[in-house]
């Protein structure tokens, strides 16, 4: 007798391993109760539930089939997973036929063989023959199934009405969809409803008649709702959608399990290869961050790796305003520590620092630390998170004790009331969206807190949706109204109160000021008092609520203060510490969750160790062998400042395009042309790199072995796959850069820099690269409390033993709207492209977002006589730019948008340099503007233009240009 286990549990490390390679047909049964069966002689026990294809899959008895994946609902339609079952009549289909006690089930005989043969032949009978040209030869799944049936002959012919010349559609840029291959299993249909959850396909017809159609009958993939996420090509089993990578280059022969370097949500893929050169991406299954999906980014604009424009051999000058040259890496080591060396006995030991990438590794990103506290000998290290997610550290530090996220992103399947608060996850986490979706048309009830109408509100099939478009800069109001009705109004968890938090008295006085109710706040929030009240009931009431949030949130001035704010009401109704609940902020880059557990910031030690504390300090010193400065460094902002101020003469820039990315860009400018050396580490020639000195080449994430740090504090392997471009990875180019300093580094490998982590940061203590290999992914705290990681937080206790309620009193932003700026500026991203840009406007990805336009409410367009794409001139406090109009009711009156992902645009060159009051985040979502129609793109574009082209052209000119690698 084989017993089996709850498919629910497979991969527990008491029971047998579940194959994650292998396709099981249907999903797994949830339930716990189990009933024995017998399949082709094999006795078995399965979770009650189970489909019988399941079944025999999971004792490795393999029933062909087409329609079904174990990523889909059970659908019934091809029927050659037929078997006979005693007591049964017919041949019912294995995979719509749940297991019962006794069952007995035949899957092979000769009458089950002849029926799947005449089936196959009736596929195969519409079907081209044309199998060694095919691009899918080698990986069909309609091949190997008519071969396992044994079709040798089709009687039937092409006689007749058929399929074969119907129209390929190539308008997608990176897959095609080729009809007449088409065999109508829907897989691709319900692949886009129940695993993407946008609905852009369906079956349109009937009979013979029925075809895959992308919504309407004269619509294909590009003007359709489809957006690209590949889930439908990854389940055609056909040829019918299929990668034109592989139909370029044939299919692939090996594959490498990595870690996508894009958003926070840290989807795992299979490089899929020919030698070193990547073919296809392919989302894992055995990923628990996305489960086997993907978005349009991380599937296939990984062609940013091998761009021409990569620069793969290193740079100097002496000036911004000379040629690059092209030099040896000794020589540009060389020369760069010779700089920094020279700066500081002329400036002092603080007049140099460095920025660290969220985009690196964790290891990458802990040496730029050490880099810069063991070489340059001061705490001057900051990091992008400084310029998003600063506030979760301080306000989730401050209020439950970690600066993390509480949960994993599968804990949303158990939530019944979900808020969204600042954040688009459509668009920024697509793949987290797709989960979040599925849940939301399982039942669960939405609240949107935004000032636009976000594409998660038109979710399909959902059965309630409350949203809050509130004014831009009053999301602690807001936060503080919510609270007030929860409280005002009895909906408190009293018992979790009472059991595991402090100071709530306190903050119950403040937050049932009458200054805090809904009416109160409705002038400032501008959202309809009934309804905030609507919402927090249906929050306060659920079973489990949980709250995930994005920039949205903390690029404000009181960002620090929202987020607070949020941990408040998640403490006051009991949603923490379980499943379906929490505190969740979604990370914007791959790794900023890792470059803050890392120690990039001036005030704290790899993880969260304060520098100004002795013991801890003195652990790190023992380690690293020299004397640490116990005085926090300074912040991003204060580096621009003190460079314009002369006293800042250095910079190392890690995987950061600062001067495209941070507020205020003249300031920027200002502060970059001030610097007697900065050295930029990219793999493209970036805006930043305009006023570099020395500039090294970056690797990509194809090239390094790693690991990334997910929004959920998911530990992910990232695998090299190719040998870097550039000689070395990120790591290796720190490390000889530290050496050529006078302080030593020797590290062989990645994982030895993890060992080192380990050893001093607690809540990595028990993480190594052999356990990740083990595990396939750690979320930490794992220590010796928590030996194999920590998916829930915060079950039992907090850090700080009870949760903290904080005062939150709401303060205006100063930036506000006035007669000369009265329109609200936010800022925000798209799904196609990436942050700015710097990778996905390498590829085809272009297609859908060639450049940044300004959305604007259709009353704010015809007070000003605008239309879509009319030129816009977008004036604020800070600057000016230029930008086209996209007319759109998403908008609210009042408010216009932008994205910042094509450095013409210039975004950034109207956002202030208004920040968090706790963290110096900068506030991109509050800019009042000015906005009017002009006739042409403005002077400080066309200048901007003309000064990129020349840097481009310098670097065209270099006397070493055949050595050089732009344009190779």
């Amino acid at each position: 007798m084989v017993n089996y286990y709850n498919p629910a549990t497979e991969g527990a490390s008491h029971q047998p391993k579940f194959d994650v390679n292998k396709d099981y047909g249907t999903p797994a049964s949830k339930s716990t109760e189990t009933v024995c069966i017998e399949i082709d002689g094999v006795t078995l026990t399965v979770a009650e539930g189970t489909s019988v294809l399941r079944a025999a899959a999971m004792a490795d008895i393999n029933i062909p089939k087409l329609c079904a994946s174990d990523n889909l609902k059970a659908f019934g339609s091809c029927r050659l997973c037929a078997v006979q079952i005693t007591g049964m009549r017919g041949y019912p289909a294995s995979c719509t036929t749940p297991v019962k006690e006794g069952m007995v089930v035949t899957t092979q005989n000769d009458d089950i063989a002849k029926l799947r043969r005449n089936i196959m032949e009736l596929y195969i009978s519409d079907h081209p023959l044309d199998c060694l040209t095919c691009s899918s030869n080698g990986d069909c799944e309609l091949q190997d199934v008519a071969g396992a049936v044994g079709l040798r002959e089709v009687r039937y012919g092409f006689d007749g009405d058929n399929h074969l010349d119907a129209k390929i559609d190539d308008s997608n840029p990176y897959f095609t969809f080729e009809p007449s291959k088409c065999i109508t299993c829907s897989r691709c249909v319900r692949a886009c409803e129940e695993v993407q959850g946008t609905f852009a396909l369906t079956i349109e017809g009937r009979g013979f008649a029925s075809k895959v159609s992308a919504g309407t009958s004269d619509e294909n993939f590009m003007s359709s709702d489809c957006v690209s996420c590949g889930a439908c090509v990854q389940a055609c089993p056909t040829a019918t959608l299929m990668e034109k990578s592989v139909i370029e280059k044939g299919q692939p022969e090996h594959s490498i399990i990595t870690t996508c370097a894009y958003c926070g949500v840290g989807c795992s893929f299979k490089a899929e290869m020919k030698g070193e050169e990547v073919i296809r991406m392919v989302p894992y299954k055995g990923g628990k961050a996305n489960q086997g999906h993907s978005c349009v980014k991380g599937r296939f604009a990984f062609g940013y790796a091998t761009h021409k424009d990569r620069v793969t051999e290193p740079m100097v000058r002496d000036s911004i305003d000379e040629e690059w040259k092209v030099v040896s890496w000794d020589e540009a080591l060389a020369f760069s520590a010779n700089k920094i060396k020279n700066i500081q006995a002329k400036y002092g030991r603080e007049s140099v620092g460095g920025i660290t990438s969220s985009r690196c590794t964790n290891e990458e990103t802990y040496l730029v630390q050490k880099l810069i506290r063991a070489a340059f000998g001061n705490n001057n290290t900051d990091t992008c998170a400084r310029v998003c997610h600063s506030p979760t550290g301080y306000g989730l530090k401050a209020t439950i004790g970690e600066s993390a996220g509480t949960q994993t992103f599968e804990s949303v399947m158990q939530s019944d009331v979900i808020m969204v608060i600042g954040a688009n996850p459509t668009d920024a986490h697509p793949v987290f969206a797709s989960m979040l979706r599925k849940r939301l048309r399982e039942g669960a009830e939405l609240i949107v807190v935004d000032p636009r109408t976000i594409d998660l509100l038109n979710t399909a099939h959902i059965s309630a949706n409350h949203h809050l478009p509130l004014k831009p800069g009053t999301n602690v109001a807001m936060i503080n109204a919510i609270a007030h009705v929860v409280i005002s109004e009895g909906l408190e968890d009293k018992h979790f109160i009472e059991k595991r938090t402090d100071e709530y008295n306190a903050w119950r006085e403040f937050i049932l000021d009458e200054v805090n109710s809904p009416e109160a706040m409705e002038s400032i929030t501008t959202v309809n008092a009934e309804q905030i009240r609507i919402a927090a009931r249906a929050f306060a009431k659920a079973k489990n609520g949980a709250i995930y949030y994005g920039l949205g949130v903390t690029e404000h001035s009181q960002g620090s203060t929202m987020v607070m704010g949020i941990a408040n009401l998640a403490l006051a109704t009991g949603n923490i510490g379980r499943e379906g609940v929490g505190i969740n902020p979604l990370r914007g880059q791959n790794n900023v969750q890792g470059s803050c557990d890392m120690g990039s910031f001036p005030q704290e030690l790899p993880g969260y160790q304060h520098v100004s504390d002795d013991l801890l300090r003195g652990k790190f010193e023992k380690n690293w062998g020299v004397t640490l400065d116990n005085e926090p460094g300074l912040r991003i902002p204060n580096m621009f400042d003190a460079a314009i101020e002369g006293t800042f003469k250095a910079m190392y820039v890690q995987g950061e395009d600062i001067l495209q990315s941070d507020p205020n860009t003249q300031h920027v400018q200002a502060a970059l042309s001030s610097l007697e050396c900065l050295i930029v580490q990219d793999i493209f020639l970036n805006e930043t790199a305009l006023y570099a000195h020395v500039f090294l080449p970056g690797s990509s994430f194809l090239e390094k072995d790693g690991t990334f740090t997910n929004a959920e504090r998911r530990i992910n392997r990232v695998r090299k796959v190719m040998k870097p471009l550039a000689k070395y990875a990120d790591w290796e180019v720190t490390q000889k850069l530290s050496n050529a300093l006078g302080y030593p580094m020797n590290y062989g490998h990645p994982s030895e820099i993890m060992d080192e982590i380990a050893s001093l940061v607690p809540s990595f203590s028990q993480v190594s690269y052999k356990k990740l290999e083990e595990q396939g992914s750690i979320q930490w705290p794992c220590n010796e409390e928590f030996p194999n990681g920590s998916p829930i937080m915060h079950v039992e206790s907090f850090p700080i033993g009870n949760g903290r309620f904080a005062i939150t009193p709401y303060l205006a932003s100063e930036d506000r709207a006035n007669k000369r700026f009265p329109l609200l500026l936010t800022t925000g991203r798209i799904l196609s492209q990436y942050n700015v840009g710097a990778q996905t406007r390498r590829t085809a990805n272009q297609t859908w977002h060639k450049e940044d336009v300004l959305e604007i409410h259709p009353n704010d367009a015809d007070e000003r006589g605008i239309n879509d794409g009319d030129w816009l001139g977008i004036t604020s406090r800070a600057g000016d730019t230029v930008l086209k109009a996209k007319v759109s009711e998403r908008m609210q009156s009042g408010v216009v948008f932008t994205t910042f992902h094509h450095p013409i645009s210039g975004a950034n060159v109207i956002t202030t340099d208004s920040s968090d009051w706790a963290t110096n985040c900068p506030e991109y979502k509050v800019t009042a503007v000015q906005v009017e129609k002009v006739t042409s793109p403005s002077d400080w574009q066309t200048r901007y233009k003309k000064f990129s082209e020349q840097q481009k052209e310098h670097f065209k000119r270099s006397p070493k240009k055949e050595k050089t690698t732009i344009g190779r």
